[in-house]
Parts: structure tokens; C-alpha cells; sequence
């Protein structure tokens, strides 16, 4: 009899557990499955691609689909403010709740919105993914891309040093990033 009552017991519990789990769908668990998307324009104003960004539990995928590149490595980031006028400065420096130094290579970590160089082929065509755990597309919190202000993807003539200073030279494309 008490074996009985101890097996309803754990049973029960079980399907609480199972109940709840079902009642938390992955979109309620900060973002996750929320997209957003920059669509990347040169200095010119000519269209270069897409960025994409998918929320998964554990962080951000990043996907670029972009052209109009000089072959090579780029500078690749994501940028604090979500403006590109006049001449992408408006997006302001890397995206970096924490303030910590730029770059892969610093003892402290690098910024969040630093991300590895973007490398064009020959044609100027550039297709990469990305996974940062370092933001997110959740509504709020302190890496949430989509602060006050927003933000922006920007890629770089020249390729990210990794060090202290990005030394990626001029920016050659922006998007801002809205939710899809």
C-alpha cells in the first residue's frame, strides 16, 4: 500500500513537471526563436546583403549573406547605436554593456558586439555564421541589441586586429537591426 501511494506520488509530481514545462514555450525563455535582420548598405547607398540574427537558449546565431566586398578579411560588429546616417558614425562604437576592452585577445574579454572578421571570396561575396552568447534579442536587460537607441551592424574595410585596438579602418557597409 505505501508503495503504491509513494509511485501515485512520483507520478504526479512527474506530470506537474511535465505540465509546466509545456506551459514555458521556448519563446517565453528570454527571446528564444525571436529574429531580427540588418539589411546592409554601402557608403553609396547600395544594397550588400542581409544579416540575419536568430535568438537560441544559449545565445545569438549571426548569419551574413552580403557582397560588394573588396576581397579579404573585414572587421565585423556589432555597433551600439542603430543609425547609420550620414556616414555610419552614427552607429556610434561597439555594442559593449560591461565595458569591457575590445577585442578577442584582452585579458578582460572582449566588447559583445565584437565578432570574428567577416572574410570576402574574390567576387566580393561574403557568407559566414556566427554564435555569441555575449548579447541577446530578448526585449530588455543589459545585452539586449534592442536598447533604448537599438543597434547596428557594421563591416569594416580592413580586417578586426583583435587587439586593443580593432585598427579595422573605414566603415563600408551598415545595417540597422530590427526585429523580423
Amino acid at each position: 500500500m505505501l508503495r503504491n501511494r509513494q509511485s501515485m506520488v512520483i507520478a504526479a509530481v512527474g506530470l506537474l513537471v511535465v505540465a509546466g514545462l509545456a506551459a514555458c514555450s521556448e519563446d517565453d525563455i528570454a527571446g528564444v526563436g525571436q529574429t531580427a535582420s540588418a539589411t546592409m548598405s554601402g557608403t553609396d547607398g547600395a544594397p550588400m546583403g542581409t544579416v540575419t540574427l536568430q535568438q537560441g537558449p544559449n545565445g545569438v546565431l549571426v548569419s551574413a549573406d552580403v557582397n560588394g566586398l573588396t576581397p579579404g578579411p573585414h572587421g565585423f560588429h556589432i555597433h551600439e547605436v542603430g543609425a547609420c546616417a550620414p556616414d555610419f558614425s552614427a552607429a556610434g562604437g561597439h555594442f559593449a554593456p560591461g565595458e569591457h576592452g575590445h577585442g578577442f585577445m584582452h585579458t578582460e574579454g572582449a566588447h559583445a558586439g565584437d565578432l570574428p572578421n567577416i572574410h570576402a571570396a574574390g567576387d566580393g561575396t561574403a557568407r559566414a555564421d556566427y554564435f555569441t552568447d555575449q548579447v541577446t534579442l530578448a526585449a530588455s536587460g543589459d545585452t539586449s541589441v534592442f536598447d533604448s537607441d537599438g543597434s547596428a551592424i557594421i563591416i569594416h574595410a580592413k580586417p578586426d586586429t583583435y587587439g586593443a585596438e580593432a585598427g579595422a579602418g573605414d566603415r563600408v557597409a551598415c545595417g540597422v537591426i530590427e526585429r523580423s
